[in-house]
């Protein structure tokens, strides 16, 4: 038995032997090799560690696993500017820090520098994409590790080298994967929150439409995480606006419908309304009627302004629906006359289109509205409104829709605080409610109910002034 118990011993040594000199003949092997070879080492790796525990590693290591991260480590601070066999390197490297169990090997790869590295590299122009994307995914690991690893990569400047990898980044991969990595630093780590919060800020006004939809929404994400909105908020979620892309359009509404609660809201508003009477001299453009693509080749296309006007009005519709405060205070911002003159606009139907649509809801939901907007636009044309929203202003002839576009109607403070009435009366509430159309002929009589008025409800408004 005993004699049993020290030969197994005896096999246990030699085996543990063996597997040390199959290491260091390994090591020796990494060391002496090339390029190339180097390569092959790290492909073979690669394959047959995937996914290993920190355990496995180190069975697999003979208990020597560290040496080998260490020369992972060592050859990535010596070659990551020249991208040496730089994706399979991050790769290699990642298989230890995902590694379960394996603390210890993501503290020795911090200890060498390594977020440093990670984001010096997604600063690199003449690296590839895909090396960089590895990057971040090694950023995200540690990151995962908990709160003093994410302020490590803070405190590194990493936010805002991963809002400028975010605003430069042509990888839509590489994009979201930064977006998730930002709202992760943003998340548990009070400490520098506000700081991922103004990066992605930053991160608005770049020629990136993925960027944008990516920034937006990591901000809709962070709001309440943040709390408070900043001033410096309100500019750069109001210029996005003017995107010809519609996801980015639809995520900056998203975002200022969470913003409503906020502080900003006042400015929002204020800036949304300003964009529906955009100046007459930045109403028109030409493109550059020379250019090879045919889709460019429009003698006369809607400029930047109109899109945002469109949104705008678009915007407008949905946070009014939503908050009957947000409506009276749209209402105080002159909103219906700057809806007016958006849906005059000839130039662009889609400002004509939700401009018509918004202002339907303000007409259906204050009865001095409709006596206004009744008393502006004339019976007929009142009717084509209230009939069909959405397409009524097809009808419209060049006259109408400059009169419209010249509007002076205007809701005074008092009206505007006044509570939505649906089915109420509003005998008084366009007594001092100015309205255009001076010189057009009203064909409707004063007691004639107009088309959408609801049944029973007996309204019966003197004129607008």
């Amino acid at each position: 038995m005993l004699q049993d118990a020290k030969a197994e011993e005896i096999m246990t040594s030699v085996k543990e032997q063996e597997a040390i000199r199959k290491l260091m003949v390994f090591l020796q092997e990494w060391d002496s090799a090339h390029k190339v070879a180097r390569s092959r080492i790290l492909d073979n790796f690669i394959k047959s560690n995937n996914g290993k525990t920190e355990p496995e590693l180190e069975l697999e290591f003979s208990q020597g696993a560290s040496l080998f991260l260490a020369r992972l480590t060592a050859w990535l601070r010596m070659t990551y500017m020249y991208s040496t066999c730089l994706n399979k390197l991050l790769k290699s490297i990642g298989i230890f820090l995902s590694a379960a169990s394996g603390r210890r090997y993501l503290i020795e790869f911090l200890e060498i520098g390594g977020v440093l590295i990670l984001l010096e590299i997604l600063g690199l122009n003449h690296l590839k994409e895909e090396d960089k994307r590895e990057s971040v995914k090694l950023l995200q690991l540690v990151a995962d590790a908990g709160r003093k690893y994410k302020e490590l990569i803070c405190e590194s400047y990493g936010v805002r080298s991963l809002a400028e990898f975010l605003a430069a980044s042509n990888s839509a991969e590489a994009l979201e994967d930064v977006q998730v990595l930002l709202v992760s630093l943003g998340r548990g780590n009070s400490k520098y929150q506000n700081q991922v919060y103004k990066g992605l800020i930053a991160v608005l006004p770049c020629a990136s439409p993925r960027a944008q939809q990516l920034a937006l929404q990591a901000l809709g994400a962070m709001q309440d995480i943040v709390g408070k909105a900043p001033s410096i908020l309100v500019e750069p979620v109001l210029d996005v606006l003017c995107s010809v892309h519609l996801e980015v359009q639809s995520e900056a509404i998203q975002l200022l419908r969470a913003l409503m609660a906020h502080e900003v809201r006042p400015a929002l508003l204020k800036g949304l309304v300003a964009f529906l009477m955009p100046p007459r001299k930045k109403m028109l453009t030409f493109y550059n009627t020379t250019a090879k693509d045919p889709a460019t080749l429009c003698l006369k296309q809607p400029v930047l302004v109109y899109i945002q006007q469109a949104a705008a009005a678009k915007a407008i519709g949905i946070l009014a629906k939503e908050s009957a405060e947000v409506a009276e205070e749209l209402l105080q911002l002159r909103v219906v006359h700057g809806l007016m003159v958006a849906v005059g606009n000839l130039d662009h139907l889609a400002s004509q289109r939700h401009a018509s649509i918004s202002l339907e809801y303000f007409v259906h939901t204050f009865p001095f509205v409709e006596e206004c907007v009744k008393k502006a636009l004339g019976h007929t044309l009142f009717r084509h409104f209230m009939d069909s929203p959405e397409t009524w202003y097809t009808k419209m002839d060049p006259v109408q829709a400059e009169e419209l576009a010249s509007n002076r109607v205007d809701i005074p403070r008092d009206m505007a605080r006044m509570p939505s009435t649906e089915g109420s009366t509003g005998s008084t509430a366009a007594n001092t409610v100015a309205a255009s159309g001076e010189g057009r002929a009203q064909e409707q009589d004063e007691g004639e109910r107009a088309p959408g008025e609801e049944a029973g409800a007996g309204r019966h408004s003197p004129p607008c002034p």
